[in-house]
This record gives structure tokens, C-alpha cells and sequence, in this order.
């Protein structure tokens, strides 16, 4: 909970076989009100998974239900399946969410959010900043400019995820970039 900086990354041992998509490696509330910093999750999370949050940069393998509620900024990717009620009341920040069976808008809560497939197509550099693999200090995780760019920042985000936790996810998605990002979706409130 709470998170205000820093990096934090939790996985499971090399010699453990479960598959990471499928075990859950947090708990609850995990990153509830979190402000800024990290978090790579080789692994699920369970119920309310980002609640609040207003700066944090997460990945996730999956999440259980009410992910990303009232979520008012930072970035969250998730890499597996949601539960439902996913972004109720997220008034700002930004998900990804590989949607593998199609079925996560059935699972998420649209009222405030719009959910829209991301454009492989470069964005052109307008002065606001594209998103870098590296951090430029401990105010900015290298993010650039959130209302473009999404490839970008979606990949290098993925590229962290896996250096960080060795996710065998991350690896696969990335060796086909192509066809794993035409089943992301971006969930951004509407007013945005």
C-alpha cells in the first residue's frame, strides 16, 4: 500500500514450475493509494489491485476483481485476465490490458473509461517527450508524454517486466510484438 517510490519486484523462485499467469504472488489492495515508483509482479494480484492509485507504474500478470478503481494516475499494465468491475471510477492514469480472449470489456466497468485498441503506427515527435527505457530520475520513471506514444511506452514497460522478473509472458509477447499488441487495449478515462 502506499507506495511513494522506489522499485519493487516480486516473483516467484527459478525452480518453482507454476505458471505465473495463474498463481497468485500478491495479495489484496496491493498498491492501494500508491503516489509514484515501480512495481513488476511476476505473477496475479488479487482484489483491488491499484486502487487509488496516482502515479505508480506497475505490471502485472493478471488481477482479481475491482482492478485500477478510482485510479486517478500512473501506469498499469496487465498481462493476463481480469476480474470484473475492472477501472470503476478511474478518473486518470492509463491500463493496458492484453485482452488474449476478447472478453475483457465484458469485464470492465466502462462508466468513466473508454477501452480502445492500440496503434502500432509511431507517433510523431510533436516536443512533449517520447517514452525511454530509462528513467530519467526518481520523478520521472521515463514515461513521456501519456497521451501518446502508447506502443512505445507499452513495450519498453514489458521489456522492464521481463528484465526484472524473467516473466516467460513478457518474453513470448515480445517475440511477437506484432500480433501481441493487436490484443492489447488501452483503458483511459473519457475526459482525458
Amino acid at each position: 500500500k502506499g507506495l511513494s517510490g522506489g522499485r519493487i519486484i516480486v516473483k516467484q523462485p527459478d525452480a518453482v514450475t507454476r505458471d505465473p499467469t495463474q498463481n497468485i504472488i500478491v495479495g489484496n489492495t496491493v498498491l492501494y493509494g500508491a503516489i509514484a515508483g515501480e512495481a513488476y509482479f511476476g505473477g496475479v494480484a488479487g482484489e483491488r489491485f491499484a486502487v487509488r492509485n496516482s502515479g505508480a507504474i506497475a505490471v502485472v500478470e493478471g488481477t482479481g476483481d475491482h482492478g485500477c478503481e478510482y485510479m486517478t494516475g500512473g501506469i498499469v499494465v496487465v498481462l493476463g485476465k481480469t476480474g470484473r468491475n475492472f477501472a470503476a471510477g478511474m478518473s486518470g492514469g492509463i491500463a493496458y490490458v492484453f485482452d488474449e480472449d476478447g472478453g475483457f470489456s465484458a469485464r470492465c466497468n466502462r462508466a468513466m473509461v473508454d477501452v480502445t485498441p492500440i496503434s502500432a503506427a509511431r507517433d510523431a515527435e510533436d516536443g512533449t517527450g517520447r517514452p525511454q527505457q530509462r528513467g530519467l530520475d526518481v520523478h520521472d520513471f521515463g514515461m513521456g508524454d501519456v497521451l501518446g506514444h502508447d506502443a512505445e511506452r507499452l513495450r519498453i514497460l514489458l521489456e522492464r517486466h521481463l528484465l526484472h522478473t524473467g516473466s516467460a509472458r513478457a518474453k513470448s509477447l515480445l517475440d511477437d510484438w506484432d500480433a501481441a499488441l493487436s490484443r492489447f487495449v488501452k483503458v483511459m478515462p473519457g475526459d482525458y
